[in-house]
């Protein structure tokens, strides 16, 4: 039985995505994403899902700078869950007796003004991750905890409120994080991930994006972060529809290869949702056969 890491402890949205990704495999509970990650890279664990993007909050920090750093790993599918908060407390907590709220920094993003209206007495505590905020409610070391509702039933909470937020409608999208080795089949609804250090030149991320434009590769993501321990240098993670066996994703890669001081392939995998606007294969082909045979001398 295969074995995945996800950030726990139990009743996390990280171990529903594991759930959801791979309903066979054994969950091992990690104590942060950059634990679960390294657990892949030493062997300890078959995978990891760990969240990469939340519609309301945007990426999360330290899956990017750990997908970017150490050892590589490659994102093997991806799970959007929708994102619905409960606050819980002990059993006979009435909200006036709420003076701490326990959550991770991300939920606590997310149910800012909902709290201000409804526990305006209250202070928010950070956590490791919610469901880590509703052990401190069993501990005795916050009152209130605003994590997934299903951490209610394991830990033996209340509800006292459901459906909590400040935007309806949050999603974060999870990833499968593994060792390199047999990349996903081709679905022909697919992303391709990346990370690229570019050049320090004028003009040099604009080459970056031409790569994809001039493809008519669609570009989903891109977003900087700071390479650690130099200011004003920055890492570019790009997302961008299509599979790295297309040609013309494949093409744009190599292309980056050879303009970026460095590019580091993070997969191509299924992707959720809409089924975006990947690269015309046969076009590209077609392209590529039209110059084989002018080279050739046998068209014009």
């Amino acid at each position: 039985m295969p074995t995945l890491a996800y950030l726990g402890p139990q009743g996390t949205f990280a171990e529903q995505a594991a759930h959801a990704l791979d309903p066979a495999a054994d969950l091992v509970s990690a104590t942060s994403v950059t634990a679960a990650i390294d657990a892949v890279r030493a062997g300890e664990v078959d995978g990891a899902c760990v969240p990469v993007e939340n519609s309301v909050e945007g990426s999360v920090p330290a899956t990017l700078d750990s997908l970017a750093e150490a050892e590589p790993v490659v994102a093997v599918a991806e799970h959007v869950l929708p994102i619905r908060f409960s606050v819980l407390v002990r059993p006979g907590t009435a909200p006036g007796g709420v003076r701490t709220v326990a959550t991770h920094p991300h939920a606590a993003a997310q149910v800012r003004r909902w709290i201000a209206e409804h526990l305006p007495a209250a202070t928010t505590v950070l956590t490791t991750s919610t469901s880590a905020a509703a052990v401190a409610v069993v501990d005795g070391n916050a009152d209130a905890a605003v994590c997934a509702p299903v951490a209610a039933a394991h830990y033996a909470l209340h509800e006292l409120a459901t459906g909590v937020h400040d935007i309806g409608d949050a999603e974060t999208r999870f990833l499968l994080l593994r060792r390199p080795g047999t990349l996903p089949a081709r679905t022909g609804t697919d992303r391709t991930s990346l990370v690229a250090v570019a050049a320090d030149r004028p003009g040099a991320l604009l080459e970056v994006l031409a790569e994809f434009a001039l493809r008519s590769i669609n570009l989903t993501r891109i977003e900087s972060r700071p390479m650690k321990g130099r200011l004003g240098e920055y890492r570019f993670f790009l997302d961008c529809d299509g599979h790295v066996t297309d040609p013309a994703v494949g093409d744009a890669l190599a292309e980056l290869h050879r303009r970026c001081h460095s590019v580091r392939f993070l997969g191509s995998y299924p992707r959720t949702g809409s089924p975006g606007t990947g690269p015309d294969p046969a076009g590209f082909a077609a392209a590529q056969d039209w110059l084989a045979a002018v080279r050739g001398g046998r068209g014009a």
